[in-house]
């Protein structure tokens, strides 16, 4: 990924999916979600302190935090992957949309996107 055109062009195709886990359930996520080429990348960052409601309870947990950049046609089975592997009876799973992006960075999602979807093309034929 090389240099930029400095152009912005739209992203709408895209989104930014957050999840959080437990660090070594994010690790085990993040290469599962690359390798099965659901995302063209996976950030981890973290930890991070999560308070939140749970069962009538305040809870605090150290966890990582994926910021997994995906198109919309891949976010069914992104969310099946994390529901299988994901240790939570209900985990984080937030598709946001994306609006625009450096030209050569859009570019580049969609060119690994499309290999995911040739991928599937050519395993179901």
């Amino acid at each position: 990924m090389e240099g930029s055109s400095g152009e912005l062009v739209s992203a709408g195709a895209y989104r930014l999916v957050l999840i959080t886990a437990p660090a070594e359930a994010a690790a085990t996520l993040a290469e599962a979600i690359v390798q099965e080429r659901l995302a063209a990348c996976v950030n981890q960052l973290g930890p991070v302190r999560s308070l939140y409601w749970w069962q009538g309870k305040m809870e605090s947990a150290a966890e990582v935090l994926l910021l997994v950049k995906t198109s919309v046609g891949q976010l069914e089975a992104l969310l099946a992957k994390v529901q299988e592997l994901h240790p939570y009876e209900v985990p984080e799973f937030l598709a946001l949309p994306l609006s625009e992006g450096a030209r050569s960075y859009v570019s580049w999602l969609g060119q690994e996107l499309d290999a995911a979807c040739s991928k599937d093309e050519k395993s179901s034929a």
